[in-house]
């Protein structure tokens, strides 16, 4: 890809991610979270919270299997202990509260509704009911939790596929350890290594570098309204400051390109600046001829040298014998 290529889709797709977390002019109205055991979605969710209170965005936290607030000053409601029609109740009274302010709907699992035979065919429109010009949702699913199956609809696309063709914005969570790990593996033709529940091992459940501390890896795939997708590969390094880097007055992204990190990009060969230079690389015998090497080699002539001068005798060879060989008469006449 050309430089000015690469320079544009940086600077663009650094400036989506950037507009996704921070809520701006609805960006993404339904933003799914896939994650699983490996690589947990709540740092991600925690990133979104965090910036929407810097932004005066009120949060809305519809819990299915969290039993404490995340944050303070957000609206917590406990789904997991209500029934549908109260908690939804509830949700619809707290989004009429300043009802010109930008809110952000999250939902911490869709698990459960996707699972249970009373919500699982209207989910698709119990979150669309949500939706609106000033509120965002942003909803996480487990991959790697099991979905009951459902009698008498085979022909029935599955919950999450539902979920991802409704989504505006789908973010797959990595652990940044196993992201390197398989690239490493694919450089050397390797077969990237599998973890956790995907190695098949019996009472393996979590791998090696699961759920990093420092950091996890984001897979975006976003829709533009007229239809065009844009993917890309994101670093979010957990933030250490509730408030840090958001600060509308001294604002610094902490999101990069996953590319542009120096533990994942891949190292130039140390001997490739001499190459480009015309040098020669650094072996253990010597390559080139010595002068008198080069003296021999002129004073070769070449089996069909009279023939490519022209010569009236057509291909014959010419070949002057010396004191080593053998002549054959036989073979002379041959």
């Amino acid at each position: 890809m050309a430089p000015n290529n690469m320079h544009h889709r940086r600077t663009h797709n650094l400036l989506l991610i950037s507009k996704l977390l921070n809520q701006r002019d609805s960006g993404s109205p339904f933003t799914l979270v896939l994650d699983s055991l490996e690589q947990s979605g709540k740092p991600l969710v925690g990133e979104y919270i965090r910036r929407a209170k810097v932004s005066n965005v009120q949060v809305i936290f519809v819990s299915l299997e969290t039993i404490k607030t995340p944050h303070e000053d957000i609206t917590f409601i406990p789904a997991w202990d209500n029934t549908l029609q109260v908690w939804q109740k509830q949700i619809a009274d707290s989004l009429k509260v300043h009802s010109a302010q930008r809110k952000l709907l999250v939902f911490d699992s869709l698990n459960s509704l996707s699972s249970s035979p009373s919500t699982n065919t209207q989910l698709p429109a119990l979150l669309s009911s949500f939706i609106s010009p000033t509120t965002s949702l942003l909803a996480v699913y487990h991959t790697d939790s099991p979905v009951s199956s459902r009698q008498g609809d085979a022909y029935s696309p599955s919950p999450v596929t539902l979920l991802k063709y409704l989504a505006t914005t789908i973010i797959t969570t990595h652990s940044f350890s196993h992201v390197r790990a398989r690239k490493a593996a694919r450089e050397r033709s390797h077969v990237p290594p599998s973890f956790g529940l995907n190695e098949g091992t019996e009472g393996i459940v979590q791998g090696l570098g699961a759920n990093g501390r420092e950091s996890l890896v984001l897979e975006m795939e976003h829709r533009r309204k007229s239809g065009r997708g844009v993917k890309e590969w994101y670093f979010l390094p957990y933030s250490s400051d509730k408030t840090a880097n958001i600060s509308s007055k001294t604002h610094r992204e902490i999101v990069s390109l996953l590319e542009d990190h120096p533990l994942y990009r891949s190292a130039p060969p140390e001997d490739a600046g001499d190459t480009a230079n015309g040098g020669e690389s650094e072996t253990t015998f010597e390559l080139g001829l010595t002068e008198k090497q080069k003296r021999d080699r002129e004073g070769v002539v070449l089996p069909y040298f009279d023939a490519q001068n022209g010569g009236v005798e057509g291909g014959r060879i010419l070949y002057d014998m010396g004191s080593e060989d053998d002549f054959d008469d036989e073979e002379d006449e041959i």
